[in-house]
């Protein structure tokens, strides 16, 4: 229904349609990936088909997973051991990543005390590439995820998770804890939750 209004909405505004949808996707378990795979990416799917129709559109569909294990360090000396934090915008999509998968793991926050810990993302539909007219390579996927984290706006930093599962975070807190009914439909365009 969300997706639905969003597409109505942005061709209400544009007057055409987007030539690529990328959706970030929060609060997946290892478990319930394929029932994503299987039910949501489906009806996004079915959705786009009742606005597209035969036009071709790109759909990228990543699972971001904050709740990992995982920690990676930066050896700065290579005699010693002397190891730190690696810097913001590393990425790990080697080596450590499943080979069946396209995956990643990203350090986008610079932290002072302790360790940084990363998180994982997981494409599980992308057909961004049949309608780009350059490649979409998995770097440029990388790098938009990154820069994503830049642009919240309650922080002069990055944050852990791409600025709009953040926000789909706060109005989520916002809608559970204060408000008792509906919003006022004339809030919808606006970012009254921060």
């Amino acid at each position: 229904m969300f997706f639905l209004e969003a597409l109505t909405k942005y061709r209400e505004k544009n007057h055409k349609l987007p030539n690529t949808i990328v959706i970030y996707r929060d609060g997946v378990g290892d478990g319930h990936i394929s029932y994503v795979h299987k039910v949501e990416v489906d009806v996004v799917k079915k959705t786009c088909k009742e606005f597209y129709g035969d036009e071709k559109f790109g759909l990228a569909f990543i699972i971001v997973k904050k709740r990992i294990s995982a920690r990676f360090f930066l050896n700065t000396e290579k005699k010693r051991e002397h190891y730190q934090n690696p810097p913001p915008g590393t990425v790990v999509d080697s080596s450590i990543t499943d080979p069946t998968m396209y995956d990643f793991y990203l350090v986008s926050q610079h932290v002072t005390m302790g360790t940084v810990t990363p998180t994982h993302y997981n494409v599980i539909v992308d057909t961004l590439n049949e309608t780009a007219t350059k490649p979409i390579t998995p770097n440029i996927m990388q790098q938009l995820t990154y820069k994503l984290t830049h642009m919240y706006y309650n922080w002069t930093g990055t944050v852990r998770v791409p600025a709009l599962c953040q926000l789909a975070h706060k109005l989520a807190f916002l809608a559970g804890q204060s408000l008792q009914s509906n919003p006022n439909p004339g809030l919808e365009d606006l970012l009254y939750f921060l």
